[in-house]
C-alpha cells in the first residue's frame, strides 16, 4: 500500500531538517509514540500506540535512514510488528522537503506491507488514519519549531 502526503510548516529549511533528523524530536510529535531508543546515528527503535478500526495496536518497530541528502531528502526502511500479534509491517519511506517562501513543503511517500489481522482494514481506512496522524503530527511540528525560534 502506498500512503502519499504533503504539508507546509513555516521554518527555514535547515532548522526543519536538523530537527526531523533526530528521532526523539520527530517521534515527540507524532501522536501515540513513545521516546525512542537510539541504537546509532542511522538507527533507532521504538514503541507507537494508535487506535486503528476497533483495535489498539502497540507497535514496536525498527527504522533505519538509509540515504540522506542534506537539506533535501531523507530515506528510511523499516519493520515492527504489534505487541499483541495483531500483524507486523515492511515499509520504506521517502522524504523530501522544498522551501517555498518562509514555509517548507514536506512531501512523504511511504510504502509499507502489512500482514496480520490489521492487513483486513485496507487502503481506505489505512488512508483515513493516516491523514488524521498526518494534522495532528503537523500540528504539532510546528508548535515545537515555534517554542523554538
Amino acid at each position: 500500500m502506498i500512503l502519499e502526503g504533503s504539508v507546509k510548516v513555516k521554518a527555514p529549511i535547515d532548522k526543519l531538517y536538523d530537527f526531523v533528523m533526530k528521532p526523539e524530536s520527530i517521534m515527540g510529535c507524532l501522536p501515540g509514540a513513545e521516546p525512542p531508543t537510539i541504537i546509532d546515528d542511522k538507527t533507532y527503535t521504538g514503541v507507537m500506540k494508535q487506535k486503528v478500526g476497533v483495535f489498539g495496536v502497540k507497535m514496536k518497530y525498527t527504522m533505519h535512514l538509509v540515504e540522506t541528502e542534506k537539506p533535501k531528502f531523507m530515506k528510511y526502511e523499516g519493520d515492527g510488528e504489534d505487541m499483541t500479534k495483531l500483524g507486523r509491517f515492511n515499509m520504506k519511506m521517502d522524504v523530501r522537503l522544498n522551501q517555498v517562501g518562509d514555509e517548507v513543503e514536506i512531501v512523504y511517500t511511504v510504502d509499507v506491507s502489512i500482514v496480520g489481522k490489521l492487513a483486513m482494514f485496507g487502503d481506505r481506512i489505512m488512508k483515513q488514519k493516516t491523514k488524521q496522524i498526518e494534522a495532528e503530527t503537523t500540528k504539532n511540528l510546528q508548535e515545537k519549531l515555534k517554542a523554538m525560534a
